[in-house]
Protein backbone atom coordinates (compact mmCIF):
# COMPACT_ATOMS: atom_id res chain seq x y z
CA UNK A 1 0.00 0.00 0.00
CA UNK A 2 1.34 3.48 -0.65
CA UNK A 3 2.46 5.75 2.04
CA UNK A 4 0.67 9.19 2.75
CA UNK A 5 -2.60 8.82 0.17
CA UNK A 6 -5.12 8.07 2.95
CA UNK A 7 -7.04 10.70 4.98
CA UNK A 8 -5.92 10.94 8.58
CA UNK A 9 -8.81 9.96 10.95
CA UNK A 10 -9.49 11.41 13.67
CA UNK A 11 -11.99 11.36 16.43
CA UNK A 12 -15.18 12.93 15.42
CA UNK A 13 -18.50 13.91 17.43
CA UNK A 14 -21.50 13.45 15.22
CA UNK A 15 -24.50 15.33 16.86
CA UNK A 16 -28.27 15.16 15.81
CA UNK A 17 -31.24 17.63 15.57
CA UNK A 18 -33.18 16.06 18.12
CA UNK A 19 -29.76 16.32 20.51
CA UNK A 20 -28.18 12.87 20.37
CA UNK A 21 -24.63 12.78 20.03
CA UNK A 22 -22.56 10.00 18.87
CA UNK A 23 -18.55 9.92 19.18
CA UNK A 24 -16.72 7.73 16.37
CA UNK A 25 -13.99 8.64 14.13
CA UNK A 26 -14.27 10.18 10.80
CA UNK A 27 -12.04 13.10 8.96
CA UNK A 28 -13.91 15.90 9.54
CA UNK A 29 -13.94 16.74 13.49
CA UNK A 30 -17.92 17.34 13.87
CA UNK A 31 -20.95 16.57 11.96
CA UNK A 32 -24.05 17.32 12.33
CA UNK A 33 -27.24 15.44 11.29
CA UNK A 34 -31.05 15.99 11.18
CA UNK A 35 -32.21 12.69 11.95
CA UNK A 36 -30.96 9.71 13.62
CA UNK A 37 -31.46 6.61 14.31
CA UNK A 38 -33.11 7.44 17.70
CA UNK A 39 -35.31 10.06 16.36
CA UNK A 40 -36.37 8.27 12.70
CA UNK A 41 -39.52 7.11 12.35
CA UNK A 42 -38.66 3.15 11.05
CA UNK A 43 -36.94 2.84 14.35
CA UNK A 44 -38.90 4.56 16.60
CA UNK A 45 -42.35 3.26 15.36
CA UNK A 46 -43.90 6.73 15.68
CA UNK A 47 -44.56 7.96 12.22
CA UNK A 48 -45.36 12.18 11.60
CA UNK A 49 -47.61 13.24 9.30
CA UNK A 50 -46.91 16.46 7.82
CA UNK A 51 -49.85 17.76 5.59
CA UNK A 52 -48.73 21.00 3.58
CA UNK A 53 -50.86 23.26 1.73
CA UNK A 54 -54.41 20.44 2.15
CA UNK A 55 -53.13 17.94 0.11
CA UNK A 56 -54.17 15.22 2.27
CA UNK A 57 -57.93 16.69 2.07
CA UNK A 58 -57.52 17.10 -1.41
CA UNK A 59 -56.23 13.71 -2.01
CA UNK A 60 -59.39 12.09 -0.18
CA UNK A 61 -61.93 14.89 -1.76
CA UNK A 62 -60.39 13.61 -5.03
CA UNK A 63 -60.55 9.85 -4.86
CA UNK A 64 -63.68 9.15 -2.51
CA UNK A 65 -66.16 6.94 -3.08
CA UNK A 66 -68.83 7.69 -4.78
CA UNK A 67 -72.49 6.72 -3.08
CA UNK A 68 -74.51 6.73 -5.83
Amino acid sequence: MKDKIHPEYKDATITCACGEVVHTRSTKQNIRVEICSKCHPFFTGKQKFVDSAGRVEKFLKKYKKSSS
